[in-house]
């Protein structure tokens, strides 16, 4: 089957925000106890930081990283992970019914980040706290010192101030499962009052809201309206999550559901271009998709584990193994944030480390790159510069979830530099290759350079400790520039990075 495509070096989508690419880690299961840090582990440094696992995440180039959570953060006392090790406070955590030692806080998190070449994204505690513990939260990681909370910082042995930009106000506050839900009204005017007081610290903090923690939500999407009314002023993006699964067991269902997302997008651009309009404003709110995944593989040993009437240290929660179905999937969710990059601004994988994550380990031992560790890894690596607005004519398929669904996702990325063009491509025909045919307008000096193909029989296959390269990218050579076109064959259930010398 034929796809043709158009490309024009003119016809810009947006200039992508690196910050597409960012991650997350939640105090939850083995993410950060067991996964970016575990003492006795061999390759631990002179922190209790897995170095094998530091290797990875700088692969992945992340440039930020979204901490301590999640729906942990809504009963979290920051103050309990500062200070001396063998005085900090055990606590339950009502969030995921464990136990939380508080051996890693946000002075270890920060050291982290530096050594993972990546920045902290912070959260506060809007669901059991608010204002006066964000303030402080703030005071603490940000002001040189001479107060209370700077000083405390500097005793605790960071003399420096940790100068953390980003900060999110709460987490699904819309969701009853969070603890501290509050209504749309409720939680707007705590989020702007919030803001207010951190901005009377330092006006240059960019702030993120939450809007609906998935589109199904009853009160979506009214529950963004309400929230922007009371703080559209205060704010600089608006949250937005979800998770993606494959329970009936359909492929092609499965794989339409980036339709959905895009939806989700085009939907609270819609309802943030209102609320702009309503208040006479030139300031145009971002979308901040800071949780997305695959999710599903986990949920019934979860449910098992959190059934049991016990508190337990760091549990084996949320760990799903990704499979190559997942590389699709999660190649297309990344193509969809490229195209809607003149709405969404910053987006986090969740996680990062073993909880719904492209890496996983094993206590004591290996580490390794899980399937959708790749996808990820090239679209971060080679996606960013400028999305250029494509003209697709191709076979579609009906799902359950739309109707015509292209066969072909694809994404292209014009680099900050202009000396390369690539595009991210899954073929999502189970059984025929897709020809490519893509004019090149504007190119005209162009010549494949890397053609990155990632395809399986076994839909279902894994990477494991002992098989870490089951399902990896192989370079490939179908791809080739003749008459100004690129021409290319994608095998059927493929994902691919072919990248262009411009």
């Amino acid at each position: 089957m034929k796809t043709n495509v158009v490309v024009h070096r003119d016809f810009r989508i947006a200039t992508i925000d690196s910050r597409l690419y960012s991650s997350f880690l939640e105090h939850l299961g083995r993410a950060i106890y067991g996964g970016i840090y575990e003492p006795g582990h061999p390759t631990a440094d002179e922190d209790g930081f897995r170095q094998d696992v530091l290797d990875l995440v700088r692969d992945l180039d992340t440039p930020y990283c979204r901490y301590p959570g999640g729906n942990f953060v809504s009963a979290y006392n920051w103050e309990d992970g500062v200070g001396p090790r063998a005085e900090r406070p055990v606590r339950l955590d009502l969030a995921w019914r464990t136990r939380e030692a508080n051996q890693i806080g946000v002075n270890e998190f920060v050291d982290w980040c530096k050594k993972a070449n990546t920045k902290p994204m912070l959260a506060v505690n809007l669901g059991s706290r608010g204002l006066d513990a964000a303030r402080n939260f703030l005071e603490y990681c940000n002001h040189p010192g001479g107060t209370y909370w700077s000083d405390l910082r500097r005793k605790h042995g960071w003399s420096n101030p940790h100068d953390v930009r980003l900060w999110c106000l709460g987490n699904e506050m819309d969701g009853p499962w969070q603890v501290g839900h509050k209504s749309a009204y409720e939680y707007g005017r705590l989020a702007d009052e919030t803001a207010k007081a951190m901005r009377g610290f330092d006006k240059s903090l960019e702030l993120v809201v939450c809007g609906s923690s998935n589109s199904d939500m009853k009160t979506y999407p009214e529950w963004e309206a309400q929230v922007l009314e009371q703080c559209y002023d205060s704010a600089d993006h608006i949250s937005l999550h979800m998770y993606f699964a494959n329970r009936e067991k359909n492929t092609l269902n499965y794989l339409a559901r980036a339709t959905k997302l895009d939806r989700y997008i085009t939907t609270i651009g819609g309802v943030i271009d209102y609320i702009k309009a309503k208040k006479r404003s030139k300031k145009t709110i971002g979308i901040s998709f800071d949780e997305w995944n695959v999710w599903y593989h986990s949920n019934q040993q979860d449910k098992e584990i959190l059934a049991r009437d016990e508190w337990p240290d760091a549990p084996h929660l949320l760990e799903d193994i990704y499979n190559f179905e997942d590389v699709l999937q999660v190649g297309g969710i990344l193509n969809t944030f490229i195209r809607r990059s003149d709405r969404v601004r910053i987006a986090c994988i969740a996680q990062l480390v073993n909880v719904i994550a492209p890496i996983m380990t094993e206590d004591g031992g290996a580490a390794w790159r899980q399937t959708i560790y790749y996808p990820f890894y090239y679209a971060s690596r080679y996606g960013r510069g400028t999305a250029l607005q494509l003209v697709v004519d191709g076979p579609t398929y009906d799902s359950d979830e739309e109707n015509d669904v292209p066969y072909l996702d694809v994404s292209a990325v014009h680099s900050e530099d202009g000396r390369s063009l690539t595009f991210f491509a899954v073929n999502r025909h189970p059984s025929t290759a897709l020809d490519l045919d893509v004019r090149l307008e504007g190119f005209g000096n162009a010549r494949v350079v890397e053609q990155v193909e990632m395809t399986h029989g076994d839909l279902e296959a894994v990477n494991t400790a002992a098989r870490p390269q089951t399902v990896a990218p192989v370079n490939v050579e179908s791809g080739k520039i003749e008459d100004g076109r690129l021409r290319a064959a994608l095998k059927p259930f493929s994902y691919n990075v072919i990248r262009l010398s411009v």
